[in-house]
């Protein structure tokens, strides 16, 4: 009785095992009853080893399992920035948050539809895979976060979720002659006679980020500086910042009209001292 007792316990530890159940029935049962305990014997074997099979399966599902949440972990460490990503997998909140410095960058393709036109769709998932790859290894030396790319446009921001004082507008500088000293090396696998053009936008202001969507979580960034930036090849207030730091040079490209903000100043980045690199300039008329 005391066994059949222990069976039921709650604690997993106290439960006898198949072992000591059967143990207890050889010691309980008398001589006169062998054939039956011949019968109990086959019983507690069968369901020894249903037991062992079904602890094995527990065992291989939990490892699937594990390599499942790996993998699953890994996809949104890529997706997210670090921070984010971390404190999404520790279960923590992710409130939106206002950043009130940061520069963004927005470029895409120069001549992108002509090259379109004269390639096929796998050509051109070829194409921005390649040249993308290549972007997203060169941004790692700099303290930015690629947020997204949409088609031919590559937008890259830095102060955000990790805010870095004014460093943000220097450190896209730099990188944004790096990405266009590399488009102008690159080979299209296609089109090995068309040179590549990369025309860049960047402005500096304060913006909001946040995670959007729980299916496909993205980190979002919104307001006028991000507008700004996709709009222009660089702006008067990341003129401001880049002038403060010192080693820079722009040019004066005049005044541009922005819907919702009229005209505007805007720059040329073109340089910066110790820069030694090729910058490759497109020519006129081409979009």
């Amino acid at each position: 009785m005391k066994m059949v007792q222990l069976s039921w316990s709650e604690n997993p530890k106290l439960r006898p095992t198949f072992r000591e159940l059967e143990d207890a029935l050889h010691f309980g049962l008398p001589s006169s009853y062998s054939s039956k305990s011949n019968i109990v014997d086959h019983m507690l074997k069968i369901m020894e080893k249903y037991s062992s099979n079904l602890e094995s399966q527990v065992n291989q599902r939990t490892e699937e399992l594990q390599v499942e949440k790996q993998k699953t972990e890994t996809l949104i460490a890529k997706m997210l920035p670090p921070s984010v990503a971390q404190a999404l997998l520790s279960g923590a909140p992710v409130d939106p948050e206002a950043f009130s410095e940061v520069t963004i960058s927005f470029s895409d393709i120069v001549g992108f539809t002509t090259i379109s036109a004269k390639s096929s769709p796998l050509q051109i998932v070829n194409l921005l895979n390649d040249l993308y790859t290549t972007f997203d290894d060169m941004i790692q030396t700099f303290d930015v976060y690629k947020v997204e790319t949409i088609g031919d446009a590559y937008m890259v921001a830095s102060g955000l979720p990790i805010r870095n004082g004014r460093k943000h507008a220097g450190e896209i500088a730099t990188m944004a002659l790096e990405l266009i000293s590399i488009s102008g090396s690159f080979q299209i696998p296609h089109m090995p006679g068309v040179p590549l053009y990369l025309r860049l936008g960047i402005n500096s202001g304060p913006c909001v980020a946040g995670v959007i969507g729980l299916t496909m979580p993205r980190y979002c960034l919104f307001g006028d500086t991000v507008n700004t930036a996709s709009r222009m090849e660089s702006t008067s207030t990341a003129k401001a910042i880049l002038d403060e730091l010192g080693g820079y040079k722009l040019e004066h490209r005049g005044k541009v009209f922005l819907r919702g903000k009229g005209e505007v100043d805007s720059y040329w980045l073109v340089g910066k001292d110790g820069f030694k690199k090729d910058l490759p300039k497109p020519p006129d008329g081409d979009a």
